[in-house]
């Protein structure tokens, strides 16, 4: 009967069909499933009802296909499915066909009670982890995790626990040889190791997904709604949430101080370290925050961390809560956008500013300033690269655009936790003071040892030490 005109079927149609066994009703325009049509069919084993326009299954609308084995529903419009409606009426069924169906109703006991249930296929990978106990389910990937691994690619598996090693060593690393090396400006040196702190949660972050993927290793599938659900990932959620955000604002404040000094030289903008401890403060709580605010109404925000296996809030799904979409445009089309446009404009009046005074002024006055401003120059452009992605990545989220779990893995995994990484050799190892201090521990050890040399040869060798 299929490829019809058939809109609606009567609870008699097949009354009396005792032995029929398959019954295909797939391209008509039927829009719902009484209770009760099929109750007849008691030795039907394959009913096909693709390509209709059912929009709603009643509780009892399978009632009587106790021998059904084969059931498709494929392309219709359905927009809740009764959590019973499969479970009790169909015991036999092995093979379900659901793609091209949202189910926003969806739940592990819609299917819990299928024990014969050994295929199934959804619209998305994420329905699989309702139907934990099926031994197949399509699609068996959605880009970012796999019917078995956490992390889908094992490029990815192992490069997260490259990144996050370089990114908690690098900025470790700063952190205490600037904590152990004397700096003129020391509220430039808070500034810059509450950014390493920041950086650091992005390596935590990395280090805790990496170590579940190992924990659910070969059995993702069992356990995905559960860790999606669990507070650990929301927790590891909220941390790389944390340290983009506050990353994004230090870079902005450092950027904004800087803007002021060397613009307007003479007005003596220079923050005192209560200033600057108060706006570190300011810029951490404002952070947290907008971590914790999702925590706070689950109605508007629903499961916010726990949409993929990552555990960060990009939120491209269309069937998402509107409140959690609009917070993560906000967030990421708003605040960091925002913030970037901030640094671009700074950078540029900045280098406008020293390109223009410096004809007339003594080029020694600009020389600390100008040097500092190009380093900085070159972490925001680094970190500028790792926002465009997302921004285009949000637009096109808006333009309805689909975009597939690949690409959210690479961007959350690789492309976010890029500038944690670079920003230690940007900032610290690069710059000529880092250099000097190095050319000094050198001259101390060389001194112990009883080592004399000229003060030619002992410059050859620092010059050697420290690279070009």
């Amino acid at each position: 009967m299929q490829n019809n005109s058939i809109k609606t079927i009567s609870n008699r149609a097949f009354s009396g069909l005792y032995k029929l066994r398959k019954l295909f009703l797939s391209q008509n325009r039927i829009t719902k499933l009484k209770a009760g049509i099929f109750r007849d069919l008691r030795n039907l084993e394959w009913l096909i009802l693709d390509e209709n326009r059912i929009a709603s299954i009643r509780q009892k609308s399978f009632e009587g296909l106790k021998s059904l084995f084969f059931l498709s529903l494929l392309n219709n419009s359905l927009k809740h499915i009764p959590r019973k409606s499969f479970c009790l009426e169909m015991p036999r069924l092995n093979w379900l066909g659901m793609e091209e169906i949202e189910i926003p109703n969806i739940s592990i006991r819609m299917f819990r009670s299928l024990s014969n249930l050994s295929h199934i296929y959804f619209k998305k990978f994420e329905y699989c982890g309702y139907s934990p106990n099926v031994r197949s389910c399509k699609p068996n990937t959605d880009g970012i995790s796999s019917f078995e691994n956490l992390l889908a690619n094992i490029i990815l598996r192992i490069f997260v626990w490259v990144v996050a090693f370089i990114i908690c060593f690098g900025n470790v690393f700063v952190i205490c040889l600037r904590s152990c090396i004397a700096s003129e400006n020391r509220n430039h040196t808070m500034a810059i190791k509450s950014l390493c702190c920041a950086d650091c949660l992005m390596g935590v972050y990395l280090f805790s997904i990496a170590a579940f993927d190992i924990k659910y290793c070969g059995e993702y599938n069992r356990h995905a709604q559960m860790w999606m659900e669990s507070l650990q990932c929301q927790l590891i959620g909220c941390l790389a949430m944390l340290s983009t955000e506050v990353s994004v604002m230090l870079l902005t404040y450092m950027t904004l101080e800087k803007y002021l000094c060397i613009v307007f030289p003479f007005q003596n903008y220079w923050a005192g370290r209560k200033q600057t401890l108060f706006f570190l403060i300011l810029i951490w709580i404002l952070g947290f925050m907008i971590a914790v605010i999702p925590f706070w109404d689950k109605q508007t925000f629903g499961n916010y961390y726990g949409r993929n296996g990552v555990c960060f809030p990009l939120h491209s799904d269309l069937m998402e809560k509107p409140g959690a979409r609009r917070y993560s445009t906000g967030i990421f089309l708003g605040l960091n956008l925002f913030a970037f446009v901030m640094i671009v404009f700074s950078y540029t009046s900045m280098f406008y500013s020293v390109r223009k005074t410096s004809k007339t002024a003594r080029q020694s006055t600009f020389d600390q300033e100008v040097t500092i401003a190009k380093r900085f120059f070159f972490i925001v452009f680094t970190d500028a690269m790792c926002w465009i992605p997302i921004f285009l990545f949000k637009i096109l989220s808006l333009l309805q655009v689909e975009i597939t779990g690949t690409i959210i893995l690479w961007v959350v995994i690789f492309i976010l936790p890029i500038n944690s990484a670079l920003n230690p050799i940007l900032y610290t190892i690069t710059t000529s003071s880092f250099q000097e201090h190095i050319k000094l521990c050198l001259q101390m050890k060389w001194q112990k040892v009883g080592l004399k040399e000229t003060p030619r040869s002992i410059s050859t060798i620092y010059t050697q030490a420290s690279g070009p």
